[in-house]
């Protein structure tokens, strides 16, 4: 395992940008937190969009504030460095013996490659992702999951794979039915939606570079240290766009035709 960054810090050893290699060939990144003494350890794994270096202060302030002003136990007993949106405080985890590991999904924080949510395609990156940690010399073999929201809708869809050193599941308001759930609360259309790409993701997507926010603790670039031009996004999306232009296609609509005929 070779780490951009290693170093012991408030009590945990720490591994900077640690690169997972995909079956694809492309190749992620992960911060891992674990204990001191060597050993072999239950691991807690982290996937998702939300940039593993933004901190939850800097990413979400007003909802850190509400947060440890109604709920100061969360805070308590950490030094809340190493706070990260809806996933677990290492600083709560590692004295007790765990490994906890965040993974930047493909395209998103650290990691590049395209961004697209909850697909089949990052689905599989989870369980591989899941599967390295099992193979480690730090790891028991056992990897749990434990996340809110989206770190909480995916372990549904990374189960489904049965990756074998997946032992526990802890999902926190992790929707499990995409209409129910998600996009149709008692039927009613939900607005979440319509903003969360651009807000919470389009924000820390890789390629930003310097254009992103920095990591308090490391100074490295969140979204990576390559800035890419909007240009060269632009032709990407075109790229991947044309890989689906080889289908004829006509769709006719005859709504208008039935009101009409209805008067």
């Amino acid at each position: 395992m070779i780490a951009t960054n290693s170093e012991i810090q408030d009590g945990m050893r720490i591994d900077w940008n640690v690169p997972i290699e995909m079956d694809d060939g492309l190749v992620l990144r992960a911060d891992i937190f674990r204990p001191v003494d060597s050993g072999r350890y239950p691991v807690i794994l982290t996937y998702g969009p939300y940039a593993k270096g933004l901190s939850f202060q800097k990413g979400y302030p007003s909802a850190w504030e509400r947060m440890v002003d109604e709920h100061p136990d969360v805070a308590a007993g950490s030094t809340n460095k190493y706070q990260n949106w809806e996933v677990v405080d290492p600083e709560k985890w590692v004295p007790d013996d765990y490994v906890c590991i965040r993974v930047d999904s493909r395209g998103c924080g650290y990691s590049p490659g395209f961004v697209d949510p909850f697909s089949p395609r990052e689905t599989l990156d989870f369980a591989n992702c899941i599967e390295w940690a099992g193979r480690q010399e730090w790891s028991n073999g056992k990897v749990g999951l434990n996340g809110v929201s989206y770190y909480g809708i995916n372990q549904w869809q990374v189960a489904s794979l049965q990756p074998k050193h997946l032992s526990a599941m802890c999902v926190w308001e992790g929707a499990s039915d995409w209409y129910r759930d998600m996009t149709h609360h008692g039927g009613i259309l939900s607005t979440f939606w319509a903003n969360w790409y651009d807000m919470q993701v389009k924000t820390v997507q890789y390629g930003l570079g310097t254009n992103g926010p920095k990591n308090d603790i490391t100074g490295d670039w969140v979204c990576g240290s390559e800035t890419l031009k909007s240009e060269t996004c632009l032709r990407i999306d075109a790229d991947l766009v044309m890989r689906f232009m080889h289908i004829h296609l006509m769709m006719i609509t005859i709504d208008c035709v039935q009101r009409f005929g209805t008067r």
